[in-house]
């Protein structure tokens, strides 16, 4: 009987185990040997742990059971809350973005008319005043890739002053609206005390969010955008530049690690930063926290709330963040902060401490290459392996830093375009952009993929790929006399410069009211001779990226120049090295003329300058792409009103590509005399008053939007 027994346990327990196995159990394999981004290479190895399990929010008590929050969230409210951040969380853009409207017009975006008594904030007029001023932006709907709405979506916290209510019923009246297909919502906060959720209040559909302090559970890879946290007062253009003046080795700065912003006493994101404390030494690691903040702070003060604050008083934020090799950006009430902005700003690298937050524009940016990703979790270990990363780590970490900022960050016009231009990637898959061009100077938002999208093509990447550019270049004369003479300076420089060993062809940019001249008109030369009538006969018209130019060097010429042909050999040979930039004869200066309180212009020869005038200089043909693609019309416009300032245009504008300044050469000192007795045009327009004030407009227009 007792071994009938032990026989029929036996058997049930092996039964058992058969059954575990087959329904959830399994022999644990192999540790993984590496892992790889979503850029394509092997991650650097960390000093952080990995976590298979995904983390909870922090919540010291379940809310759904308090009665105060009771009070603030209904049982409605709850399920809607609950709906609406997962609803359409499977959307990606082959399932949810229609790309037919894109195929007919390309990548134009479409912004609602604002509705007459709605309420817009400053930051969310600065997003849509971008996207209206930009090439994407059509007027037409029925042109439109994407569409953005006018209802402001930027604060949904029910608590704020900005919050659009009946948003719900706004946006579904909306006759484009179609589920939110092919729209575009931007987002910067979302919901509210006590749990402040990533609900919006509203049924965003299949729309994509551009959205801040989205969490990688919440996040949908290759559909929303995870965009920074940034304040109203974020420049809307321009912004200033990274605070990096110049490399110190070693790379060390007074302060190894510093943090200075409020302490939550309660809450969701009070954890972590309530245990600052722990690693704070006040040497080298200053983390300071304050309690002193909210109207009922008194109320919830615990025994380290007063020696705290006495500490974070005694330090001045600026002078921190400025001192400091790391800083540590801790999740504040939602997952972002502005503390990243400011770290990037400074060059002082970002020490994440965010467990769950998909960083802004990660689809595209590296950041191993600018940050160091911490883990709330193992608090006390970050102290040990800042110390432990090498000088010429932090002196790499540090400079990507200063590029990031000033590429897509530094103002919210940059990073409004970068939001489109990452769509723009995903829509025109064979012309996107490469993780090099993202993640390397000049950046992605200067490389346009419809020009190229070999990094070669490009003359930044010349160095880095160790590849030199055409041996050739194709010269670009302007023209905008009538051809009556066979004296004309036109003919004797088509003569000139034809015989340079270097010259592959001649174009010749008609931009006369006459018409064209007999081909029998033009000097017999050793090169092709190509005669082009300009668009629109505009000034702009000189810089259009035309079929014809089959060289990388452009040699762009005034029809007055006076050159010899060992003048344009040696300029061709010293551009040769220095292909990013513009290589040429006549330099100018801008400065700012503090009688008349505005930027003046001057062609008096000087050892300094700030510009070499277009009328006789070489560059990459690249810059007649951007010129005319990425260049705001409203700038464009105003050099064809003008009929001038197109060649102070183009050097700011291949200055704030490169960071780089234009390369004056000498010339004879004949060439200088002889442009100077000319007295043309050109050279005339400092001396009238008119003129010098569109300039001064020239100027400032260039320089704000630099």
């Amino acid at each position: 009987m007792q071994a009938k027994k032990r026989y029929l346990i036996s058997l049930l327990t092996g039964a058992f185990l058969v059954l575990l196995f087959y329904f959830g159990g399994g022999v644990p394999g192999p540790a993984a040997t590496g892992s790889r981004s979503r850029h394509g290479y092997s991650r650097p190895e960390q000093p952080w742990p990995h976590f298979s399990d995904p983390l909870q929010h922090f919540s010291p008590w379940d809310h759904s059971d308090t009665e105060e929050y009771n009070v603030h969230i209904s049982p409605r409210q709850k399920r809607d809350v609950n709906s609406s951040v997962y609803k359409g969380k499977k959307c990606r853009m082959q399932s949810c973005f229609d790309f037919s409207l894109c195929q007919r017009n390309g990548f134009k975006v479409y912004v609602y008319p604002q509705q007459k008594g709605e309420k817009i904030s400053e930051s969310y007029q600065n997003i849509l005043s971008t996207i209206e001023g930009s090439r994407f932006y059509t007027s037409d709907p029925g042109q439109a890739c994407l569409f953005v709405l006018s209802l402001d979506t930027l604060d949904r916290d029910q608590l704020s002053p900005q919050y659009v209510h009946n948003l719900k019923t706004k946006v579904q009246s909306l006759p484009l609206w179609n589920n939110g297909r092919n729209h575009l919502i931007f987002n910067l906060y979302s919901g509210t005390w006590p749990d402040y959720t990533e609900d919006l209040g509203v049924d965003i559909g299949q729309a994509m969010l551009a959205k801040a302090s989205i969490s990688t559970e919440n996040f949908r890879p290759n559909f929303d955008v995870s965009i920074p946290l940034f304040s109203k007062e974020h420049p809307r253009t321009g912004g200033d530049r990274g605070y990096l003046k110049y490399n110190t080795i070693p790379p060390f700065r007074k302060y190894m690690l510093v943090f200075k912003g409020k302490r939550y006493l309660t809450g969701i994101g009070s954890d972590t930063r309530n245990a600052l404390y722990h690693v704070h030494n006040a040497e080298d690691v200053v983390l300071l926290t304050t309690c002193k903040h909210g109207k009922d702070w008194q109320k919830h003060k615990d025994a380290r709330c007063d020696k705290d604050n006495a500490e974070y008083d005694k330090y001045d934020y600026r002078e921190m963040l400025h001192n400091s090799t790391f800083c540590l950006v801790p999740r504040g009430r939602r997952l972002g902060s502005f503390r990243f902005l400011e770290a990037l700003q400074a060059a002082c690298v970002p020490v994440m401490l965010s467990n769950g937050w998909e960083l802004p524009f990660s689809e595209v940016i590296d950041w191993n290459t600018a940050a160091v990703i911490g883990d709330e979790r193992l608090l006390l270990q970050i102290p040990s392996t800042v110390h432990s990363i090498h000088q010429d780590k932090i002196l790499a970490l540090r400079q990507q830093t200063q590029f990031l900022w000033e590429a897509y960050f530094s103002s919210v016009e940059k990073i409004v375009l970068t939001t489109l231009e990452i769509i723009q990637d995903r829509v025109l898959q064979q012309t996107s952009r490469s993780n090099l061009m993202w993640n390397s100077h000049p950046g992605g938002l200067f490389t346009l993929p419809q020009y190229s999208s070999y990094l070669g093509d490009f003359p930044f990447f010349y160095s880095k790929l160790g590849i030199k550019p055409n041996p050739k270049f194709t010269a670009v004369i302007h023209a905008v006399t009538p051809l009556v003479s066979q004296s004309q300076p036109i003919l004797k420089l088509l003569v000139s410069v034809a015989r340079s060993q270097y010259c592959a062809q001649i174009i010749v940019l008609w931009n006369c009211d006459k018409p064209l001249p007999a081909k029998h008109r033009w000097p017999a030369t050793s090169v092709p001779i190509i005669v082009i009538e300009g668009e629109n006969k505009v000034m702009s018209s000189r810089f259009q990226p035309y079929d014809s130019i089959i060289s990388d060097a452009v040699l762009s010429l005034d029809e007055d120049t006076v050159l010899s042909t060992t003048e344009v050999d040696f300029a061709f040979t010293v551009w040769q090295s220095f292909p990013e930039r513009i290589v040429g004869y006549p330099a100018r200066s801008h400065f700012w003329d503090n009688n008349k309180e505005r930027w003046g212009y001057t062609s008096k020869w000087t050892n300094d300058y700030s510009m070499v005038l277009t009328g006789a200089a070489i560059y990459h043909r690249y810059y007649h792409s951007l010129y005319t693609n990425f260049l705001p019309n409203s700038l464009k416009s105003m050099v064809d009103q003008l009929a001038n300032c197109e060649d102070i245009l183009m050097n700011f504008l291949v200055s704030a590509v490169t960071k780089l300044p234009p390369i004056k050469v000498t010339q004879k000192k004949q060439y200088k005399e002889t442009m100077m007795a000319q007295v043309s045009e050109k050279t005339k327009r400092t001396a009238d008053n008119e003129t010098y004030m569109s300039l001064s407009r020239c100027l400032m227009l260039c320089i704000c939007s630099s």
